[in-house]
């Protein structure tokens, strides 16, 4: 299973710059520092914490999250890449008959639209979202029923990931994890815990999935 901020996308660093500059159009008074309180949230998680803690006039919390959403989807169009690896290490294992699946916490339409506009649509046999389950990662309930659609049982699984959140969310469906950290936070100590490390997919073989 992969992930895809990060991990098939170089869309990572692209939410700050989407949820700030919606924040300064709506006049929500938030900076980057204060993202670090909502780490992990999925974005309506987000948008209600600030309308609690940051209140603001006008458009609703749910307003404000879709147009983050609109906004890092056009970004991530426009600016956006597939990351060093991704497309050789699908084909590996399509070529070797392995399910695939996709567990994110981004919302669904926002999976399907950027999966689809880099041509990885066609590689996934299932795509699944946190939006289908009650919590997202660090909780295991994307990977698991990831898992579930796939018709796989967890202990039967490899968990490809590059945050801490996704590692631990892996970890605790009962997942084998490799991860894929970003190059700044590659020694975080934290990643021990993982099954696993690579720099980049490219370094991705079957050899990863017997380890």
């Amino acid at each position: 299973m992969y992930d895809m901020d990060g991990l098939l996308l170089d869309t990572e660093p692209l939410w700050g710059v989407s949820m700030l500059r919606v924040a300064k159009k709506h006049r929500i008074p938030i900076t980057a520092a204060q993202f670090k309180e909502t780490t992990g949230l999925r974005i309506y998680e987000v948008t209600d914490h600030w309308a609690i803690h940051y209140p603001w006039e006008g458009n609703t919390p749910k307003e404000v999250a879709d147009e983050i959403l609109d906004d890092i989807i056009a970004s991530s169009k426009a600016s956006a890449g597939v990351l060093k690896g991704v497309v050789k290490s699908l084909k590996l294992l399509k070529k070797h008959n392995y399910k695939i699946g996709l567990a994110s916490s981004s919302p669904k339409h926002m999976i399907d639209a950027l999966v689809d506009h880099f041509d990885l649509t066609k590689y996934f046999d299932v795509i699944t979202s946190a939006d289908a389950v009650e919590l997202g990662k660090p909780h295991p309930a994307v990977f698991l029923h990831c898992a579930e659609s796939l018709g796989s049982k967890p202990n039967e699984c490899l968990v490809l990931e590059d945050s801490v959140n996704g590692m631990i969310a892996g970890k605790a469906a009962r997942m084998k994890v490799i991860v894929v950290p970003d190059e700044l936070h590659f020694d975080d100590p934290r990643f021990s815990v993982a099954d696993g490390k690579l720099r980049s997919l490219e370094d991705f073989d079957l050899g990863v999935i017997g380890t």
